[in-house]
């Protein structure tokens, strides 16, 4: 009996427990979020400055708070002084008002460097991939289209150019650029997605853009029917490009247009391939670039690729 006694005891002392936990539970959940101030400079100039309205709701829900959201240009930006000195040469900036409680719980994205802060706000710099460089110098009617040369959809965007040449739908006043995605070290050397074979390849194509910049698209069109196949030299052939001289710059001229585009990518902080810049300042991606006039055919939801829609990633 006094076994029993013992046992019906601690089951009800369980049962309190847990009707406690169950109930302190649903008082948690009915429990408000706190606010988390965020501050959004956005480009009054250009769309792709304006803000991700996902982004500030996804990171407040991340910290345990809710948003609330006060955007301003970089012009009303400069009227408050605790505003006026940060580093806005990419738009949007993201800020959120510092507290001891958020800069506890981003102590180590700050001390990773990924998150900077001053005395009033915590600071996001470049969270979005398109945005605007608005101190960089325009160049008008000008798209670089950022790639990995082994990228499907690197190779996608370049093959919707490439129809679009056949078809007449690119505006005679605007050029079109090609420029490679690679990270270069002195002591590691050329690091690229998708191995050796991709940086090597992307030498080959920078030597061909500038001895043979006539022949180029059609190599690439050529060479992306099997942009990872080992015999480029066929492509080379078949396009009408000497692959002799092009392999004797490699080692030399080659190395050094390459370490060029590293450079050029890490300057604008693009990694993701297809990337596309217009004009120099805008950074944009499938969706936002086919938007521009007279760029629409660089919408791959109308890729002629076998009748249908190709996908709209990136590397």
């Amino acid at each position: 009996m006094k076994k029993l006694v013992i046992a019906m005891t601690a089951c009800l002392v369980a049962t309190s427990a847990f009707a406690a936990a169950k109930t302190a539970k649903k008082t948690e959940k009915a429990a408000p979020k706190p606010t988390i101030e965020f501050v959004v400079v956005e480009s009054a100039e250009y769309e792709a400055g304006k803000q991700d309205t996902q982004l500030a709701p996804g990171l407040a829900n991340f910290l345990g708070g809710e948003a609330q959201v006060t955007a301003l240009t970089y012009e009303q930006a400069q009227q408050d002084p605790k505003l006026a000195n940060l580093d806005y040469s990419f738009l949007p900036l993201y800020l959120i008002k510092k507290t001891p409680e958020l800069r506890t719980k981003l102590e180590q994205q700050i001390a990773a460097g990924y998150v900077q802060e001053n005395d009033d706000y915590l600071i996001f710099p470049h969270m979005t991939r398109t945005g605007v460089y608005r101190e960089k110098e325009a160049q008008p009617n000008v798209l670089e289209l950022f790639v990995m040369s082994q990228c499907p959809y690197g190779a996608m965007a370049e093959n919707l150019v490439i129809q679009a040449q056949k078809d007449g739908k690119i505006p005679e006043d605007k050029t079109i650029k090609l420029r490679y995605i690679v990270s270069y070290d002195p002591q590691r050397g050329f690091q690229s997605l998708h191995g050796s074979a991709e940086w090597e390849e992307n030498i080959r194509q920078l030597l061909i853009a500038k001895y043979y910049p006539k022949k180029l698209w059609k190599y690439l069109e050529i060479r992306n029917k099997d942009y990872r196949s080992s015999r480029w030299d066929k492509a080379m052939d078949e396009a009408g490009i000497n692959s002799k001289k092009i392999m004797k710059k490699f080692d030399t001229e080659g190395v050094e247009l390459l370490k060029a585009e590293a450079a050029y990518s890490e300057e604008f902080a693009i990694n993701a391939s297809p990337t596309f810049l217009w004009e120099g300042k805008e950074v944009l991606d499938f969706g936002s670039v086919s938007q521009k006039p007279g760029l629409e055919f660089l919408n791959p939801a109308k890729a002629r690729q076998g009748g249908a829609a190709a996908p709209a990633g990136s590397c």
